[in-house]
């Protein structure tokens, strides 16, 4: 302990008596001196840096700067001589604008509508700061007054004295006639108050000839009832393309060959076109084989015709009904197949004899029918049912001519109208998204079917054993919903893979039920099979959509397609 005393000790401090005193138990304890572990760091270079960066102007195009500037030198305005033709800006060092500085500033709505229309009504208004006024007020008032705060005889007496200072010399006698040139001028009730009449400028010899042109266009128009007063009458033409009417032992043209019959109960999926109808300058819209035989078709097309085909011998076209003016929506035979419907955008319903051509009656009731059909059962094929574009399902009986029924439920224009159980009720699907069940003549909804899942359904089909029914839904696939009192839908069955969100194309089944099918937006026909829903085969069929798609009754392996390419194909 003494050594280690001894070894801190001072120099003074190294005598007997003095170690004898410092170790006695009355002295105080010992204090070591600091010493410091750090090795000596010359900082005079690190004095002369910081020196010279705080006298050292920043450079604002620098984009790294070696140290800590202070808040002073940031803002500082930038050193040197100012640019010729740079703006001269007091605020340069703190520009965020090109013009200098810019600083936010917040205003209520209420108060800036305020000193707006105060300065609009009395000439003057407060500053944004509030400590200065803008414009003609009163230097005596303190506060001047605004629109808001003015009493309402305040307000009334100012309107006053401004309609006096305004008022004009009083107007002449002449001013109280208003055939005068006065009266225009002085009258404040006349939109032409404060202007004067000038008299019609001549036409130039170019506009006279002009005008007379348009004249005699015009004329000639009305003269062909073309005017938009008048509204034209189609006139109902036909024209047969056969070789004749009746054979040689008087039988008519429609008739079915007494030896047509189904070869085969089982169906086939076709595999080739075997042939064509072209005659149609616009799109196909639908095609309807006749009933039971199938030894016509039928098609209605865009182009405001209806035209009939051979399909057994010549497969030529027999016949071409002229009736409608716009587009051919939807086409119905009747059970005989004597008789046919044809719905067109030029909102008519006509019933058409399918031999002679001539329409035999004409219902409208302004709308445009979307979809007709005739009641199925032999007693009631003079009744007409028809989905309409202003929601309504409309009834006609054609013996009288007259509406017998209106159902009347939808919330959009109404696609099907399919007949089940037995033709007592029917089921309707609309643009509502929604299935409806009715009782034939009831307009009571005996079931209503909407989920939010469901899509609009613009096609229907009856399964051959009538216990089903699939309907193609926009959202590309077709549902089979029971025709059962419950109306379910089979979770089971679902047929998918084709793309038909847009268009109306049609589903169908094959004659024995095996096959379902379908039309679809790329123009290709899809074949499903019926108890495993598996993709059977797809042919493609057409250019465009392929809108349309019959199975023939009696051939079991013959399939008519129509498009929008304005073709018909027959496939086997």
């Amino acid at each position: 302990m003494d050594l280690l005393q001894s070894s801190y000790a001072p120099d003074g401090a190294s005598s007997p008596e003095d170690s004898a005193a410092a170790s006695s138990p009355d002295s105080s304890p010992l204090r070591l001196p600091s010493k410091s572990a750090a090795p000596a760091v010359d900082d005079t270079a690190l004095a002369l840096s910081s020196a010279a960066s705080a006298a050292r102007p920043l450079d604002p195009s620098l984009h790294l700067v070696a140290f800590n500037p202070t808040a002073d030198q940031l803002w500082a305005p930038i050193l040197g001589p100012q640019h010729p033709h740079a703006p001269i800006s007091s605020a340069s060092g703190n520009r965020n604008h090109k013009l200098g500085h810019v600083e936010d500033a917040a205003v209520l709505p209420f108060l800036f509508d305020e000193q707006y229309n105060t300065f609009h009504r009395f000439g003057y208004a407060a500053d944004p700061s509030g400590l200065h006024i803008v414009g003609d007020a009163q230097t005596q008032a303190p506060e001047p007054d605004t629109v808001y705060n003015l009493a309402p005889s305040e307000h009334k007496r100012r309107r006053l004295l401004a309609k006096a200072d305004n008022q004009e010399e009083p107007a002449p006698p002449e001013a109280k006639n208003p055939a005068s040139e006065e009266w225009i001028l002085h009258n404040k009730q006349s939109p032409w108050a404060g202007k004067k009449e000038a008299p019609p400028a001549e036409l130039t010899d170019e506009q006279k000839q002009y005008a007379e042109a348009h004249a005699a266009k015009k004329a000639e128009k009305e003269a062909r009832g073309e005017g938009k007063s008048e509204r034209t009458e189609v006139v109902v033409k036909t024209t047969f393309h056969g070789k004749e009417e009746k054979d040689y032992q008087g039988r008519s043209w429609i008739t079915p060959p007494k030896d047509a019959k189904a070869t085969n109960d089982h169906c086939y999926i076709p595999k080739r076109c075997v042939h064509e109808w072209v005659g149609h300058t616009k799109g196909v819209s639908a095609i309807r084989f006749f009933p039971k035989y199938g030894h016509l078709l039928l098609s209605a097309s865009m182009d405001c015709k209806i035209k009939i085909w051979d399909v057994l011998g010549s497969r030529t076209c027999m016949r071409t009904y002229m009736g409608h003016s716009k587009a051919v929506r939807d086409i119905s035979f009747s059970n005989d197949g004597s008789k046919f419907l044809s719905a067109g955008y030029d909102r008519n319903i006509q019933y058409w004899d399918t031999e002679t051509g001539q329409v035999i009656s004409t219902f409208s009731t302004g709308k445009v029918p979307y979809v007709v059909k005739l009641n199925p059962d032999e007693d009631k094929q003079h009744i007409l049912l028809a989905g309409m574009s202003d929601k309504k399902i409309v009834q006609w009986d054609m013996k009288s001519g007259q509406i017998t029924q209106e159902y009347d439920q939808h919330l959009g224009a109404v696609n099907t109208i399919t007949f089940v159980d037995n033709n007592r009720r029917f089921v309707t699907s609309s643009d509502d998204k929604s299935l409806r069940v009715w009782e034939f003549g009831i307009p009571v909804v005996i079931k209503y079917i909407s989920e939010p899942h469901m899509h609009s359904m613009p096609s229907i089909a009856l399964h051959p054993n009538s216990n089903w029914l699939a309907a193609q839904s926009l959202d590309n696939q077709i549902l089979i919903y029971s025709t059962k009192e419950r109306f379910q839908l089979n979770k089971k069955k679902r047929f998918a893979g084709h793309i038909v969100a847009g268009y109306a194309c049609q589903v169908n089944f094959s004659p024995d039920g095996r096959f379902v099918m379908s039309g679809d937006g790329e123009g290709s026909c899809w074949f499903w099979d019926w108890k495993s829903c598996r993709r059977f085969k797809t042919l493609k069929c057409h250019n465009g959509v392929c809108i349309g798609c019959e199975w023939h009754p009696l051939e079991t392996s013959k399939v008519a397609t129509c498009g929008w390419d304005g073709v018909i194909k027959y496939w086997d």
